[in-house]
């Protein structure tokens, strides 16, 4: 079918459409009504790493749960160069202007964190607020010292060790790795079924996940709020320090909310703090 002059294709899931955004089918999940709340994954995810928060969302708000350009329901190749922060971000962009939501409170988990804050940055006008879990990009933000850039290069070497371990043709250990290297040894073990499928469905797009831009301390200064900070209690330890950092130097921080139990994977592990954190933050948002 066509809304608003843009084709609409319904997916297999019937709680799942495709909406086509800058030439690209955009799989997203939409559901309540309300004020317009976009949830950007991480890495190696996708829309369903929210499933423990679109109805929970949706009792207050129009929530709409996007999976990235090239992540699941797609199979992609690696090819193309279009999958980076910016891309993601313009599709974003476009995402809610074709919905008629702007500006949209913005929840950006991860990878999907530095997408919020390019989004931010360059379409202002489609954001009225974001929440930032445990974002990407904010390594400028450490200090120059050798502990910040030994903090600083983490995710440099994570990601260059998920290449390595997929070009050696193993994505199950790549995959174990990758979920413990973010919440402690263990992970993965204790990851359901469904969200260990959901990082296997999404790996090949693993190597290219590195991507993403460091965000210099001016720009994150001048990002519009209201915004809301949160990591996990467990949470990799260089989290904390960028997001302490980005609450002093922005004056639009409202609050740095910590989910007591959880690690990187806050939103799934502590769905019912994570959600409650979210929703005080939204009632005056």
């Amino acid at each position: 079918m066509r809304r608003g002059g843009w084709a609409v294709r319904a997916c297999h899931d019937s709680r799942m459409e495709r909406v086509l955004v800058n030439g690209y089918r955009v799989a997203v999940r939409q559901a309540g009504r309300g004020p317009a709340l976009v949830l950007l994954h991480g890495s190696l995810n996708d829309l369903r790493a929210f499933d423990a928060q679109v109805d929970a969302f949706a009792a207050s708000h129009r929530v709409v749960a996007a999976s990235l350009r090239h992540c699941w329901p797609d199979a992609w190749d690696g090819r193309g160069g279009d999958f980076t922060v910016a891309t993601h971000a313009d599709d974003v962009a476009a995402l809610i202007g074709m919905l008629d939501v702007a500006p949209a409170h913005v929840l950006g988990h991860s990878r999907g964190g530095a997408v919020a804050i390019d989004l931010a940055l360059r379409h202002p006008d489609s954001v009225r607020s974001l929440v930032l879990a445990d974002p990407g990009g904010l390594e400028a933000l450490l200090p120059d010292t050798p502990e910040g850039r030994e903090l600083a290069a983490q995710t440099t070497a994570m990601f260059a060790r998920l290449t390595d371990d997929l070009a050696a043709g193993d994505a199950v250990a790549a995959a174990r790795r990758f979920a413990d290297a973010l919440g402690g040894p263990g992970t993965w073990d204790r990851r359901t079924d469904a969200q260990r499928a959901i990082v296997l469905d999404n790996i090949a797009t693993g190597p290219h996940c590195a991507e993403r831009p460091r965000f210099a301390r001016e720009a994150l200064a001048s990002l519009a709020g209201p915004l809301l900070l949160v990591t996990g209690e467990r949470s990799p330890p260089r989290y904390r320090p960028m997001l302490e950092a980005l609450a002093q130097c922005n004056p639009h921080v409202r609050a740095l909310a910590t989910i007591p139990g959880a690690a990187h994977a806050m939103n799934r592990e502590q769905p019912d703090a994570f959600n409650s954190a979210v929703l005080e933050f939204l009632r005056t948002a």
